[in-house]
């Protein structure tokens, strides 16, 4: 399978947070910058290299095509810093906030996400055919 262009954004499946804000950003890079893979999956093994594995959340991790690894908040704001435009601005404003601050609110949302968000009913929901070539595995 060869690699994924660009950057790839691993998310849990199994998380109702991870795939409703797969879902916002699918619908937000209208350019198809970014790739969506499951943590775990085949794509997953080929970019992130074992010992990074064991440290990383089981949440959004973002690798861009440089082999750097984005987990938290910093991998929300480099996604969104991808899809570009106004998102690429309303990620500056983000990093203004100091990321112990940014992090301390994403791990508190990620402690709560089970009881505020449903499990997806599927984990790989129908999509039209333009799309999942933005999804691997």
């Amino acid at each position: 399978m060869p690699d994924a262009p660009g950057a790839v954004l691993f998310f849990d499946g199994g998380c109702g947070l991870c795939h409703n804000s797969v879902r916002i950003l699918v619908a937000l890079d209208r350019k198809g910058k970014l790739t969506f893979a499951p943590l775990g999956g085949e794509l997953f093994d080929e970019r992130v290299p074992q010992e990074a594995r064991a440290g990383l959340p089981d949440s959004l991790v973002l690798s861009t095509p440089d082999g750097q690894l984005h987990v938290r908040s910093a991998a929300v704001l480099r996604a969104l810093e991808e899809i570009g435009g106004f998102w690429r601005f309303a990620a500056k404003l983000g990093r203004l906030i100091p990321t112990a601050l940014r992090d301390r609110l994403y791990d508190a949302i990620a402690r709560a996400r089970h009881r505020w968000f449903k499990k997806p009913k599927t984990v790989c929901p129908l999509m039209p055919p333009e799309l999942r070539a933005r999804f691997r595995d």
